[in-house]
């Protein structure tokens, strides 16, 4: 486990070719790669969007999906086995029935539409850059809510219950128990799913590498693309480069990690 990470590092202030032909070039990977690389840049921008928003929408759409079978909605069963089902499934099914659906000819978003006498909306969804990402995000969040819901629902099922009797003896309403009750007591769970989830989507390679590749014009370029095309796709011979950009977003997430850590921590303290 060690050892790719030392070699990573070592790699990335080297010029890597073919028959391991190793120079040492210091910093000059990363000059490159802050200065002049327009691709990194917007594929920065492309995890950070996906990392924030998939992160709030699978925390938050777990949550209330959880609330509504917590609070005894019909078919608890039934739904918990729909809900969870695309849990199970790999990336690379999810990604096939998403991309038929996406179809602009026959998949049943642009059928929908059709029927509904919105054809005006049809869109190319995974060709247009405008939407790719976010098409790609909503199959992510599909497949991911699921989980979080259950995560959720285990977390309101060991609330202790006698708190939530005392609370339904004072006549205290469902929305006020939820926001004075559950909700904090739910804190602990909140924090770790959603610290989880944004470190898995800030190295979402799968499914968009199945849906578009990065495509078009690298609208749903992600750095761990990024990193896989400049490594053994576009002939590059040089892993020195692609391990420079490895090298930094390991950094950057791990500096996230440190300080979102830290900040909860200072917040627990103050509300001790």
């Amino acid at each position: 486990m060690i050892y790719p990470v030392l070699r990573t590092f070592w790699n990335s202030v080297h010029v890597i070719k073919p028959h391991n032909v190793e120079a040492f070039v210091g910093l000059a990977n990363f000059k490159e790669l802050l200065g002049n690389d327009f691709i990194f840049w917007k594929a920065v921008g492309n995890t950070a969007i996906f990392a924030i928003v998939a992160t709030i929408a699978d925390v938050l759409g777990g949550l209330l999906l959880a609330l509504a079978l917590f609070s005894g909605a019909p078919f608890v069963r039934t739904l918990r086995v729909i809900w969870f089902t695309p849990v199970l499934m790999s990336y690379v099914v999810v990604g096939v029935i998403w991309v038929w659906i996406y179809d602009y000819d026959w998949g049943l978003a642009n059928v929908i539409l059709r029927s509904l006498g919105l054809g005006s909306l049809e869109q190319s969804w995974l060709g247009d850059p405008r939407t790719a990402l976010w098409s790609v995000m909503v199959t992510h969040i599909w497949k991911w809510l699921g989980f979080n819901m259950i995560i959720f629902l285990a977390a309101l099922y060991a609330l202790p219950g006698d708190v939530l009797g005392a609370a339904e003896l004072d006549n205290c309403g469902w929305f006020a128990k939820l926001v004075h009750i559950i909700i904090p007591m739910l804190r602990p769970t909140i924090v770790n799913l959603t610290v989880l989830s944004f470190i898995g989507k800030m190295m979402i390679f799968d499914l968009v590498w199945i849906m578009t590749g990065g495509g078009p014009l690298w609208s749903t370029e992600t750095v761990s693309t990024y990193v896989y095309k400049r490594a053994f796709d576009w002939n590059t011979f040089d892993l020195g480069y692609p391990s420079a950009i490895a090298v930094l977003w390991f950094l950057i997430i791990l500096a996230f990690i440190v300080a979102l850590t830290r900040l909860l921590r200072q917040r627990d303290r103050l509300e001790f």
